[in-house]
């Protein structure tokens, strides 16, 4: 399984820190499916228009402008309190829980044997047997896979058994296969069903200016004058409106290139309007940093349905926007990987936007949990090894082939060199996300 996630913490505050980009990626977890739990990129959460407001859910403010969270510039990484690490862990897990159980239940609902059910991988801490089938609790719950037993030396089902998933016509096999994407966008639809009958969804109504929600201590915002709360209208002279994340990238871009030379913002905070000087710090790449969290300005209220029609028509429309969202985002990934490939992140990534989002409001983990459903079903439909897409498109060359299969060998080649590109992506990706971690950025 793989996800494709890039934008910064899913919720209507949405908070830019400064320093380094980011996006943030999905992980892989081998199975006998021969998939993963990778992290490319994390589209965007944009948002509607209704009734000159903007509901999450679309791509643009009543004028017509693209909305979205992009994070175009994050100081390092920051997990937050352990309980929203927890939070954001638990969505994670769930997600992927979910997804393995759409194969498991698809193939023990055919016959088709099973002879594993893991979430996490590496070390075993608990398992148990039920029915012939082990049932485990690993070390890293950041994955998980459903085995079958097909190639295993150890199995004693005949090779010749036609409930072996191998042995199955290709429309079994290709449910089995395919039930894992299905029960992704199943489970995305429900989150969007229960929020908006629980909470409603968020309408935003946008300000000019961008906002600033938190303030980090003995940062250079601190030391002359930012506070929580104040809202910036201009910078160094140039007026901010009230475009979202374009207002904030440019905040961003001023600060990143000034290192150690005054930056003029004007501030607005309460009924006045004044301004402050700051000098951004160096940060370690060289370029400035001030230390606070930005997002656009806006206001939020809750809507709800008024009856069951409009209930559908709601989650239907968030629905929509949220996978035209994930589209958009994985188009533009491929279309400039060299300008994305430095913002991938990985798993570490995640659960930091995703601690971020419990904290900033649990509401958010609404839509998070949401569009990672809907990521992690866009991106394994891809046919590249080691994905769901990868092994449909191989049975796929199968059925054309009138039912002959690739030699062993070859398919084995494939989806290794697939599996092997995946684990050294995801080592690479953990590493660098965990030294992004503020703390950790701080030892160095």
């Amino acid at each position: 399984m793989l996800l494709n996630i890039s934008s910064s913490p899913i919720s209507h505050r949405n908070p830019h820190f400064f320093n380094n980009p980011i996006s943030y990626f999905p992980r892989r977890s081998k199975t006998h499916l021969s998939k993963s739990h990778l992290f490319p990129k994390f589209t965007p959460l944009s948002n509607q228009s209704l009734k000159n407001r903007v509901l999450f859910g679309n791509k643009r403010y009543p004028n017509g402008e693209r909305f979205d969270f992009r994070a175009r510039a994050i100081s390092g990484i920051d997990l937050g309190s352990f309980e929203s690490v927890l939070e954001a862990i638990a969505v994670l897990t769930t997600i992927i829980v979910v997804h393995e159980s759409g194969h498991f239940l698809a193939a023990s609902l055919q016959g088709i044997h099973v002879s594993k059910f893991a979430i996490g991988f590496g070390p075993i801490l608990a398992k148990f047997d039920y029915n012939n089938v082990e049932y485990s609790l690993r070390a890293f719950p950041l994955g998980g896979f459903v085995g079958f037993p097909d190639n295993d030396p150890d199995s004693e089902i005949p090779i010749d058994d036609e409930n072996l998933l191998k042995n199955r016509p290709t429309l079994d096999r290709s449910i089995v296969v395919s039930a894992g994407i299905i029960a992704n966008v199943i489970f995305a639809y429900a989150i969007i069903f229960v929020q908006v009958l629980s909470v409603g969804l968020p309408v935003q109504e946008a300000f000019p200016g961008v906002l600033v929600p938190e303030v980090k201590t003995f940062s250079a915002a601190s030391r002359y004058g930012l506070l929580s709360g104040d809202v910036i209208i201009a910078v160094d002279g140039t007026e901010l409106s009230k475009t979202g994340p374009d207002a904030v990238s440019k905040i961003v871009d001023i600060v990143k290139r000034n290192p150690k030379s005054d930056v003029l913002f004007r501030v607005e905070r309460g009924n006045k309007d004044f301004d402050i000087r700051v000098t951004p710090d160096k940060n370690f790449d060289g370029t400035g940093k001030i230390g606070v969290q930005l997002s656009p300005n806006v206001r939020i209220t809750k809507v709800r349905p008024r009856n069951i029609p409009e209930t559908f028509r709601f989650v239907g429309r968030e629905f929509m926007g949220l996978s035209s969202n994930v589209l958009d985002g994985l188009k533009q990934t491929f279309f400039n990987f060299s300008q994305t490939a430095s913002k991938v992140a990985g798993p570490v990534a995640i659960i930091a936007v995703g601690a971020e989002v419990a904290r900033s409001n649990i509401d958010g983990l609404y839509q998070f949990a949401a569009l990672l459903n809907i990521n992690l079903a866009v991106i394994n439909l891809l046919p590249l090894p080691a994905l769901d897409g990868g092994t449909l498109a191989l049975i796929l060359l199968e059925a054309v082939r009138g039912g002959k299969k690739l030699p062993v060998e070859v398919e084995q080649g494939i989806m290794s060199s697939g599996i092997m590109l995946v684990i050294f992506l995801g080592l690479f990706l953990i590493v660098k996300d965990t030294l992004s971690l503020d703390f950790i950025k701080e030892m160095l």
